[in-house]
């Protein structure tokens, strides 16, 4: 398994190069973007950012000031406002709380507690939870998504009834437990999910996978 991770992972390197994932120009940033991004398309999310800067509000401390009403407003473009609303200020509350709003705080926390912390607040899964540990605050976790699963499922690398921390758990026994790695093998297999394995009408003749190495994946 850790010789099919590695292939994979080079060929989508080689296909697609660095991806330069997760955009954003803070911790908080991140942070904002990894709950908007539920359910939703980046673009739509880049969008929601887009408002909030605007107006000058992308703050913890501004953004848990700001009325439910006037944020939504703003986050309207992500789709689902009023709950991710809702789950925006379940976050600034724990984040406040907790850390004071400090982002250095909160990084120099043990791994494993500030995930269980981060799944205690309402309306953060472990997708959403993982994202905030790896992109915003350098933790080594990985994160996966629909688009994992999908990928690995149709090569046979997972069952059907894989649960989200069956996928997780190969990785992280897999690989060396490295953010860099993590973050841009993530990144790469969103690319190869939005781009080539689509949930419907695949594009498998011409994926980055196939090639002269692709039995080895079935080696």
């Amino acid at each position: 398994m850790k010789r099919k991770l590695g292939l994979i992972y080079s060929k989508l390197y080689n296909a697609f190069g660095p991806q330069h994932w997760w955009p954003g120009d803070s911790s908080f940033e991140v942070m904002v973007g990894a709950i908007l991004t539920q359910n939703t398309s980046w673009l739509n999310v880049e969008k929601a950012i887009r408002n909030l800067k605007k107006h000058k509000v992308l703050a913890p401390d501004k953004l848990s000031r700001l009325s439910s009403r006037k944020t939504a407003k703003l986050i309207r473009p992500a789709g689902y406002y009023n709950i991710k609303t809702a789950r925006l200020k379940e976050f600034l509350n724990f984040l406040l709380l907790k850390y004071r709003s400090n982002m250095r705080k909160m990084a120099a926390v043990n791994t494993f507690r500030l995930r269980q912390e981060l799944l205690e607040v309402k309306g953060i899964g472990p997708e959403t939870a993982d994202s905030i540990l790896l992109y915003a605050l350098n933790k080594p976790v990985f994160v996966v998504d629909a688009y994992t699963r999908r990928i690995f499922y149709r090569h046979g690398l997972i069952n059907k009834e894989a649960d989200y921390h069956d996928v997780q758990n190969l990785f992280m026994r897999y690989l060396k437990r490295d953010v860099r790695v993590f973050n841009e093998y993530h990144a790469l297999l969103v690319r190869l999910g939005k781009d080539f394995c689509l949930k419907s009408k695949p594009k498998c003749v011409i994926c980055p996978l196939r090639g002269r190495d692709y039995a080895k994946l079935y080696a």
